[in-house]
């Protein structure tokens, strides 16, 4: 099938062609028909089989066949998803599919200045793009009215309708209209979420064109299993011997993205990493560098698992083995997106084997044990050669990767500080010869 054998007009059906975009994957064959026809949906479809296109685009053809009335524009459309890179992504979209109409669409989320928002917002928007904290700030505030809605998406409903989420779901939901569309769509669907989402929706459709816990069929999956301090070693081998362009590299925390995107940098390995401590803009550059090549390895913690989408990214590497089996389906749909192939490659310790027991039967697929050994010999001979062939040189290679080197600003407030102590000896002691007088 291709995207004219779909019932959609010119307007759309031009910006596909632009995009280069002519048969429409399986979760836009079945669900488009459904939405233009006015019902509420579920959508269940593994990352990366273009869910974003398949409410998208619907909705801006339904939005579009309403002219606007005098005045400012009304909220018509919402969307709302749980990470600000995720949002940006969906605005992009929009732009994309919609180039060909008049409707306006602008995106709002925390961490950073909501004035540029708000003023967009002033002049109107049909469809706003929109995280959980942002958006109740913003209405709260009284900058964002929802009582003229007509269509509401709730995008990656599990994470989203997940315990972290809900109370600011459910708030969400009370100020919407009774009267409206909504669509729940994400790559997995537990039975629980399902009857959640369900009391929300009416008489929703249900689409799912994988199994409620598959992953990428195309993603070449495989495990080590090795204790945790010779993690390090391994992913320099990977990255070094594979001879691997771009790598996106899972960590548990926030302080081990930045101590592995460190360790990277000193192996002379451009890598960088993003995570919830991180600006907006530095989020924003990270990614832009990624996509772009000058990044070849992003160090991020499951807050960007949902919003990272990158084209032909070549390897994920689980550093850490998370503990939920449904965030293990996230991350390696990260790779192997629209058709492309992709590996992903866990690194499991001892006390994470059960976590990874606890994927292995929830994935409909053998994942590989690769053997280790390998990695061993090359690493032992790796670390003689980088410390002399001297017999502490574990020790060594540990400190040299252990160690951060001072920035600029760091060196900076060391001056201030001595400079500052220095004052106050010299205070000190002329005040001592004074009162000895």
């Amino acid at each position: 099938m291709t995207f004219d054998q779909l019932p959609l007009t010119a307007p759309f059906l031009r910006a596909l062609e632009e995009e280069k975009y002519t048969h429409p994957t399986p979760i836009q064959e079945q669900a488009i028909p459904v939405i233009l026809e006015g019902r509420d949906m579920i959508g269940c479809a593994q990352t990366g089989t273009g869910k974003t296109a398949a409410f998208s685009i619907p909705m801006l053809q339904l939005l579009n066949t309403i002219a606007p009335g005098k005045g400012r524009r009304p909220i018509r459309g919402l969307v709302v998803t749980p990470t600000r890179e995720l949002a940006m992504q969906i605005k992009e979209s929009l732009d994309a599919y919609g180039r060909h109409c008049s409707l306006r669409n602008t995106v709002v989320f925390g961490g950073v200045s909501q004035h540029g928002q708000v003023n967009a917002l002033h002049r109107g928007v049909d469809i706003l793009v929109a995280t959980p904290g942002r958006l109740l700030d913003l209405f709260q505030q009284g900058y964002v009215k929802l009582d003229q809605l007509s269509f509401f998406v709730l995008d990656e409903a599990d994470r989203m309708l997940d315990m972290g989420f809900l109370p600011d779901v459910k708030r969400i939901i009370k100020l919407l209209p009774a009267k409206r569309q909504s669509l729940f769509f994400s790559a997995t669907m537990p039975d629980n979420i399902r009857q959640l989402a369900n009391t929300i929706v009416h008489d929703p459709a249900f689409i799912s064109v994988t199994p409620a816990m598959s992953t990428a069929e195309r993603v070449e999956q495989s495990v080590y299993f090795i204790e945790h301090p010779d993690k390090k070693y391994l992913l320099l081998h990977l990255l070094r011997e594979g001879n691997v362009r771009s790598a996106l590299v899972f960590t548990k925390t926030k302080h081990g993205a930045d101590k592995v995107s460190r360790m990277l940098s000193k192996a002379h390995i451009h890598a960088e990493a993003i995570h919830g401590n991180k600006s907006q803009n530095a989020r924003q550059k990270a990614l832009k560098n990624f996509k772009e090549g000058i990044t070849r390895v992003l160090v991020a913690t499951d807050i960007a698992a949902r919003g990272i989408d990158i084209d032909n990214l070549e390897l994920v590497v689980n550093y850490d083995i998370p503990n939920i089996p449904e965030t293990y389906v996230h991350r390696i749909g990260r790779t192997g997106r629209a058709g492309a192939s992709g590996e992903a490659v866990s690194f499991c310790s001892g006390s994470e084997k059960s976590f990874w027991r606890d994927i292995l039967k929830t994935i409909p697929v053998e994942v590989p044990v690769k053997d280790a050994s390998a990695f061993r010999n090359a690493a032992a001979e790796e670390k003689k050669a980088d410390t002399g062939n001297e017999p502490n040189y574990k020790k060594k290679v540990e400190k040299l990767l252990q160690e951060e080197a001072p920035s600029e600003e760091k060196k900076g407030k060391r001056r201030n500080r001595n400079r500052n102590r220095n004052k106050f000896r010299q205070g000190a002691s002329r005040n001592k010869q004074r009162d000895s007088r």
